[in-house]
């Protein structure tokens, strides 16, 4: 009887499966109660395990635990991260992530983690699959943005948007092979197009390499979708790393290339080009036998290239290169010397990363003037190995270049002329309607000026594989006066020593002062005048009213200034020094104030130093504020037990034109740490904008459809990585129509919270009739009630920025368009839609977060 054998068994089956569920039910509550105990005497790493236990054993429960499992995971990694434990930060984020895989805060957490570390392919992929789960998630919306500036830089969109320099390049690459190079090697080849362009005319075989991850697999995508991913081969190496025949079968007859920057060589050309004709390529042509098959000898596109270069006066790169304010906000600068940026060819400055910077000249603010004719400084032949072998131990060419116009020498502007053969040519001139910006050799040197009839002496070499010019010398009416011996020696560092040398030349006529190194951007700062002398007036009259609201009869506490701006900056010394003057009416007490910078360079905090000494301040009444906080994340908290801020300075506006990350969070924080009467530097910040159209815009922040392209389908591959948000913009030169006047968009209160809003609707008229492409933006920042700084103002050393709509909205003069913004954290967003009349195609355009890329 089969049933009576086999229900005594399953009633013991039974029966310990009821056993084992009570002990299961009875550990996971266990764990879930010692969970909670952690959390409250925040021992984080433990209840993390208890947490993993409890919804292994019992996963219906993770949708319960859910939130607590999370803040316990984000909490045990901050605290792994601060212990540099990063391998164990990340186990626990897999094993979270095996528990959560669809979770898509877990998810970008990781990414976030992973950025921080520089792993910005791994956490691109985990923001993206975050928007994949939850595509309104606007953290990792705003996280994706980031990443994307990084993996795909915006010169891609531009390039593939230069027809003219993709037919050029096709048509060069069309020629070698009908002459016989069957074989191709794309190196660096980016989506892929070169490599296409070989493949369509007719090469037998082509290979290509990429060494970034991204930009490998949407390589991998283009190419599949073109319909030739079976007929060529693409590694994911840096060509240095290839070898015959694990990488490719064979010498290559022909290689195409573009690892070139705005200097020509930045990206390691000539390092690339020598391996590949000692390893991938066939030998060059015989000159014993000139009649050598092409498919049995090597070649390469571009074949050569010679460099230009003109001497320019131009204010925009004076100031963000060299300090020209004599004072701001009442401080003397001269006591620190001269300042200059890491930019520079000068034989002292080796700690600079380049000897160039890169402009585009046609944009720049207030123009440039050539003061010489062009000059023709390099010629390269890429096809001869020999010549780019001996390269980097040429001589030194010295140049003399006629001065031709009388002004100040600022800048060396460079640029190259590509021959991709004998018949095709790319130009990177300034004149040019081209992708490329020029190069930039800022002059350190303060002696600058220079006269009709004047001699530039000019070096040209290439070190370290970079371009190199260098204005040496100036000769005027047969007297050489050399640039370098006019230059103090550049201070980087500050020990003890050279501080002590450097204020004893305060006291000495004899001694020169030292020089200091500043980032382009805290230069620019430094030269804004407006900005320092605004804020001057503002914290004077904070001053004025918190003596005055203070009882004169019992001994003054200090007034308490905190400046945490970013990088370097001189607010609190203006502070402090307003604290130490004992001005006519009497209405500020000298020694007063107690400033409090945040500045953590060892340089900077020198420059403080001797610029208080040269100002009078008094040394104990500025004080460097990390060295009181033990912890450096969190910057703002009270000066002392008991104590409260009088004013705290916030470093709002990010140079690039966007709102600083977790402004309004540090605002919120600043506000509990202000005594009565207390303020938040700036108190207001309020955005304004306008409707444009550019087409300039557009191709730099989107592929424009197959045409640019030759036909093959990259767009919708690259275009995953647009980023709406368009920065470091320079509104007075781009290239545009305003459509609109100026309008308030929105205000942010940093001193009450309850006047801000997270949204706002703001109808702008159309004064122009065109497209709407993009709404440019920029602030007015309000120190208080009667001070402001606009960041588009002709000193300001912020730029602008503009949010690019997906697809343009036509719009026509005298009718209404209807903004819709939001506010998330210190992101913004904006739809723009007509107002009135909508008709079929109107919809509303996204305009996506305004972020910080930080």
């Amino acid at each position: 009887m089969p049933n009576a054998t086999t229900r005594p068994k399953r009633t013991r089956r039974h029966r310990r499966a009821q056993r084992e569920d009570a002990v299961r039910n009875e550990l996971v509550s266990r764990s879930l109660e010692s969970a909670q105990q952690c959390l409250f005497s925040q021992d984080y790493g433990t209840a993390f395990v208890h947490y993993l236990l409890a919804l292994n054993l019992a996963p219906a429960l993770k949708d319960f635990a859910n939130e607590s499992f999370r803040f316990t995971l984000f909490r045990w990694a901050d605290e792994l991260d601060s212990l540099g434990r990063i391998q164990d930060l990340f186990n626990c984020y897999e094993q979270a992530m095996e528990l959560f895989p669809v979770d898509e805060v877990i998810v970008n957490s990781m990414g976030e983690h992973l950025f921080r570390m520089g792993f910005r392919d791994e956490a691109a992929g985990h923001f993206y699959k975050a928007l994949k789960l939850r595509p309104d998630f606007p953290e990792a919306k705003e996280n994706f943005y980031r990443v994307a500036n990084w993996l795909v830089e915006r010169w891609h969109f531009l390039m593939l948007n230069d027809h003219g320099r993709n037919h050029k390049y096709q048509l060069a690459i069309k020629k070698a092979v009908e002459e016989g190079c069957s074989s191709v090697l794309d190196i660096g080849t980016g989506t892929g197009i070169l490599g296409m362009c070989a493949k369509m005319a007719g090469a037998a075989e082509v290979y290509a390499c990429e060494l970034s991850k991204t930009m490998y697999e949407l390589a991998c995508e283009v190419l599949s979708a073109n319909g030739m991913a079976d007929s060529i081969k693409i590694v994911h190496l840096k060509s240095l790393d290839m070898k015959i025949p694990k990488d490719i079968p064979n010498r290559v007859s022909l290689v195409v290339t573009e690892t070139v920057d705005a200097g020509l060589f930045g990206e390691g050309i000539i390092e690339t080009l020598i391996h590949a004709w000692k390893h991938l390529l066939l030998p060059p042509p015989s000159t014993h036998q000139p009649l050598s098959s092409p498919s049995q000898t090597g070649r390469v596109i571009p074949a050569g290239a010679t460099v230009f270069g003109v001497a320019v006066q131009c204010r925009e790169i004076r100031r963000h290169h060299r300090l020209c304010a004599s004072s701001v906000g009442g401080l003397d600068l001269s006591a620190v010397g001269q300042i200059y940026s890491p930019v520079s060819c000068l034989a002292d400055t080796e700690d600079s990363t380049e000897p160039y910077t890169t402009e585009r000249l046609s944009r720049l603010r207030g123009g440039y003037i050539q003061l010489t004719h062009p000059f023709t400084a390099l010629d390269i032949d890429f096809n001869n190995l020999q010549e780019l072998e001996g390269l980097c131990s040429r001589e030194v060419m010295q140049l003399r270049l006629c001065v031709t116009q009388e002004g100040v020498l600022d800048a060396l502007a460079v640029w190259f002329q590509l021959h991709l053969d004998q018949d095709n040519h790319l130009s990177t001139g300034p004149q040019e309607d081209t992708c490329w910006e020029q190069a930039i050799y800022p002059i350190q040197s303060p002696f600058n000026t220079v006269k009709c009839g004047d001699e530039i002496l000019v070096e040209v070499s290439c070190k370290d594989s970079y371009l190199r010019l260098c204005c040496a010398a100036i000769i005027r009416d047969g007297h050489t006066f050399h640039m370098d011996n006019v230059t103090p020696k550049i201070l980087t560092a500050s020990p003890e020593a050279e501080l002590c040398s450097a204020l004893a030349g305060l006291q000495t006529s004899q001694e020169k002062p030292c020089a200091f190194m500043l980032e382009s951007a805290e230069i620019a700062l430094l030269n804004n005048t407006a900005y320092h002398n605004s804020f001057q007036r503002a914290m004077s009259k904070l001053l004025v009213s918190l003596k005055s609201t203070r009882r004169s009869d019992t001994e003054l506490d200090p007034i308490y200034v905190l400046d945490v701006s970013e990088g370097f900056s001189v607010l609190s010394l203006i502070a402090a020094q307003l604290g130490s003057d004992s001005s006519e009416d009497k209405q500020i007490s000298p020694g007063l104030v107690q400033a409090y910078s945040s500045v953590e360079k060892e340089h900077h905090q020198t420059m403080l130093r001797l610029l208080a000494k040269g100002n009078g301040v008094l040394e104990s009444t500025l004080e460097f504020w990390l060295s009181h906080v033990e912890d450096d994340s969190a910057v703002l908290q009270r000066p002392a037990t008991e104590k409260l801020w009088s004013a705290i300075i916030l470093d709002c506006i990010e140079t690039c034109g966007l709102i600083r990350q977790k402004m309004l969070e540090k605002a919120t924080l600043a506000r509990c740490l202000l005594e009565d009467g207390g303020q938040i530097f700036p108190e207001r910040i309020v955005i304004h904008g306008m409707l444009v159209e550019s087409d300039t815009l557009l191709r730099e922040s989107a592929v424009q459809g197959t045409e640019p392209t030759l036909g093959f389908n990259i767009a919708p591959f690259i275009n995953q990585f647009t980023v709406p948000v368009h920065v470091f913009l320079d509104l007075s030169t781009l290239e545009c129509t305003h459509l609109s006047e100026a309008v308030e968009l929105f205000a942010l209160d940093l001193m009450n919270s309850t006047s801000n809003y997270t949204d706002r609707e703001v109808k702008v008229r159309v004064n122009t009739s065109g497209k709407v492409t993009a709404i440019a933006f920029w602030y007015q920042i309000h120190l208080d009630s009667e001070q402001s700084v606009s960041t588009f103002s002709e000193d300001s050393h912020w730029k602008q920025a503009a949010v690019v709509l997906q697809q343009p909205l036509t719009v026509s003069r005298g009718e209404w368009v209807k903004l819709s913004i939001q506010l998330h954290k210190s992101s913004i967003s904006i739809t723009a839609v007509k107002e009135e009349g909508l008709g079929a195609d109107d919809v509303i355009r996204e305009a996506e977060p305004m972020t910080s890329d930080s």
